[in-house]
């Protein structure tokens, strides 16, 4: 059993739950290393709580192929499509927990599990009760071992170059779509095995929107332009922002940019072991605030980033769990202007041992175009 896997199961039997079924999702290629689409096909990976061998069931297909790739033991119970998953799941329950329904709560995950899935256990153990596991979860993926960061470290390496390769190619009259097809390529060119998310090409007054989705709008002269993006490599994201200039910005705009940078910095010095996600947002949204554009900053400093794009912690205020060294979120703070602009600075950052340190360091003085 993995090192994860097993502190999983020492939080599953301090819970007093009788184990978990996770789904072909993120918790379980981070326990794991398993990495495939659920499909239409019924999946899952029943761990119990007393330290006996995790069982999966899965279709007959996939076997061989999740045999060759599993990091450790584990019983394996098969269906197929003439016979359908409900004796094998059946099967497997009674393999991970006994006979019958099992007395103590299942954890699942409800941000993952279908209805397909949690209909099916309920079928073959009536009365199951079941517990939500993402929240166990979401504090084991918060802090990132040597190995987790320096996969982090290469796809902000190569989101940096491939936003590099983009902004090179940017000129007047080219569409926001434009612009995003060419980095997208420029992503998957730099070596990354996905985009972290669609990114975002927001120009002028849709920069004002937050998600913007791209458009064909032509970027002009005196554009603000926010290129959000991230890449992803072997199952860990990056994600940066920056704010380019189509031609010399105009007094405010450039401003504007001064006061969010400022609270970039200000979020980022912020960050130390110990500190909260709740005292780096308020060190952000200080400095917007003093300049007077405190309602226009519309959304939290910052989010985790791992094995997802968007994890623990939330860097917004609330969010009073100390952090601790190998935590990775970004500090993205902004101002949005309805109608006229919007600006929007974004690192990727790491608590250390003795304070933090920047993965990103694409520059952040403002680039004019």
């Amino acid at each position: 059993m993995s090192e994860r896997l097993q502190r999983l199961v020492n939080r599953l039997a301090e819970a007093g739950w009788v184990g978990a079924a996770l789904m072909p999702a993120t918790n379980l290629a981070y326990l794991t290393g398993l990495r495939f689409h659920p499909g239409k096909r019924l999946t899952l990976l029943l761990v119990p709580a007393n330290g006996a061998t995790p069982v999966m069931v899965l279709p007959q297909l996939e076997l061989e192929r999740v045999r060759a790739s599993a990091p450790f033991p584990m019983r394996y119970v098969t269906w197929s499509d003439d016979t359908g998953p409900s004796a094998a799941l059946a099967a497997g329950m009674e393999a991970a927990f006994g006979a019958g329904t099992p007395d103590k709560p299942l954890a699942v995950e409800p941000a993952a599990m279908r209805l397909l899935e949690l209909r099916a256990l309920e079928a073959v153990a009536p009365g199951l009760r079941t517990a939500d596991v993402d929240p166990l979860l979401s504090e084991l993926r918060m802090v990132k071992d040597t190995a987790e960061l320096d996969l982090m470290e290469r796809a902000v390496a190569i989101i940096e170059q491939a936003l590099r390769v983009a902004l090179d190619q940017v000129r007047p009259g080219m569409s926001e779509r434009a612009l995003s097809r060419m980095l997208s390529d420029a992503i998957f060119a730099a070596g990354a095995d996905g985009e972290s998310f669609a990114n975002i090409v927001a120009s002028g007054p849709n920069a004002a929107n937050p998600h913007h989705e791209n458009s064909e709008r032509l970027l002009q002269a005196g554009d603000l332009v926010i290129i959000d993006c991230g890449a992803i490599y072997r199952g860990y994201h990056s994600d940066i922002t920056r704010t380019i200039a189509i031609g010399e910005p105009d007094a405010e705009a450039r401003r504007i940019y001064e006061i969010v940078l400022a609270a970039n910095e200000a979020g980022r010095a912020a960050a130390r072991p110990g500190v909260t996600g709740a005292a780096i947002d308020a060190a952000a949204r200080a400095v917007i605030e003093a300049a007077g554009y405190g309602a226009a900053f519309v959304h939290r400093t910052g989010h985790g980033l791992g094995t997802e794009t968007h994890e623990l912690p939330n860097i917004v205020a609330g969010s009073d769990t100390p952090l601790a060294p190998g935590t990775v979120f970004t500090v993205e703070p902004g101002i949005y202007l309805s109608g006229r602009l919007g600006v929007r600075i974004e690192d990727d950052v790491v608590i250390t041992a003795d304070g933090s340190r920047t993965l990103t360091s694409f520059p952040r003085e403002l680039i004019v175009v």
